[in-house]
Order: structure tokens, then C-alpha cells, then sequence
């Protein structure tokens, strides 16, 4: 997964972090967890708060 791939990434850390509330999360976390996830593979300097926006809004849909 890249950074762009915001749907995939917000399905692994549905599934990854359920007790997680996605609206309540900080994006130092975010960043970090996102990172972490198996099969993730892009460079840190890639990120912008853009995508975290991105990510963050496509988790809390999933979760819906």
C-alpha cells in the first residue's frame, strides 16, 4: 500500500484498531499506525496532512 491507496489503509486500521474512534485521532497517531500496518510500504516524507485528512475521513466512513 501507498499513501494514496486512503481506502485500503482505512479498512486495514478499521480492522486493525477497533476500539479506535477514527473522528478523535491525532495525526502525529494517525501517521504512525498507518506506518506500522502490514503490507504498507511509502516513504514518511510522502505524507501531508492532506492524505491524513483523507484516511481519517475514509475510517470514519468505514466504520459507519
Amino acid at each position: 500500500m501507498k499513501w494514496l491507496d486512503v481506502n485500503d489503509i482505512a479498512l486495514e486500521l478499521c480492522e486493525a484498531r477497533p476500539e479506535v474512534e477514527p473522528s478523535r485521532i491525532n495525526f502525529v497517531d494517525l501517521m504512525q499506525w498507518v506506518l506500522a500496518l502490514p503490507g504498507f510500504d511509502d516513504d514518511p516524507k510522502r505524507c501531508n496532512e492532506k492524505i491524513l485528512e483523507a484516511i481519517q475521513g475514509a475510517w470514519i466512513e468505514e466504520k459507519e
